[in-house]
């Protein structure tokens, strides 16, 4: 007479589907991580680099200026921090704080693009550079050249964008860095109560030794 097991048998089908949603889980991941981390230490370096040049005219000469991206705007390289703490959060909040935080660091990355693109061609640093070093508040620079720094900048911010839009679309499958200390609800399992070893059965004695008991109580 043959036994039905009550255990059920894992399908293929189910096997199959959850690999690839493990396996694209893991690439988001790494690719959320590595964006976001190369991206906002692509910003806080370009902004420390020279944006824009120039000559103040002084007295029958020229001075020549030059001003970095700080200089022209703070805001990159603000964006760029908060960017960082935002991506750092993503793993210590889950469902709809994960997606608020992921949206957070997304408009991060646009942000500090897009005020990165706007400083590119501006020139009212080094006219403020001018009027404090000639004293006269008219002052303004000629021969004005903007290098490739802004560019650079602007490509960080878009990097820290696209980790965002990655932890958007793929952060309900990345893991939690609080998820190992947390219970999931389920029961542990009870130890079972010690009995005394039978003296009738060598096996038990050779066990209670092992355990460093005393196999007479």
């Amino acid at each position: 007479m043959g036994y039905v097991s009550a255990v059920p048998v894992p399908q293929p089908r189910a096997r199959a589907a959850t690999a690839p949603d493990a396996t694209g889980s893991r690439r988001s991941l790494a690719a959320g991580l590595l964006l976001g981390a190369v991206g906002a230490a692509v910003v806080l370096l370009a902004s420390g680099q020279t944006w824009a040049e120039g000559k103040a005219a002084v007295g029958g000469g020229s001075l020549p200026l030059t001003a970095d991206g700080q200089d022209v705007t703070g805001l990159p390289a603000a964006l760029a921090l908060v960017g960082l703490a935002a991506l750092v959060a993503v793993f210590a909040v889950r469902n709809a704080g994960r997606l608020l935080v992921a949206g957070l660091l997304a408009l991060c990355g646009l942000g500090a693009g897009l005020s990165a693109y706007l400083g590119a061609s501006d020139s009212a640093a080094l006219d403020e550079k001018a009027a404090q070093t000639t004293g006269n508040t008219s002052a303004t620079i000629d021969a004005l050249s903007h290098t490739a720094w802004p560019y650079v900048t602007a490509a960080g911010g878009l990097l820290i964008l696209v980790a965002g839009l990655l932890a958007l679309r793929y952060g309900k499958l990345w893991p939690t860095m609080s998820g190992r200390y947390e219970r999931d609800g389920t029961p542990r399992p009870r130890k079972a109560p010690r009995t005394a070893p039978d003296p009738d059965r060598p096996e038990d004695l050779w066990k209670a030794l092992d355990r460093g008991e005393d196999p007479t109580h």
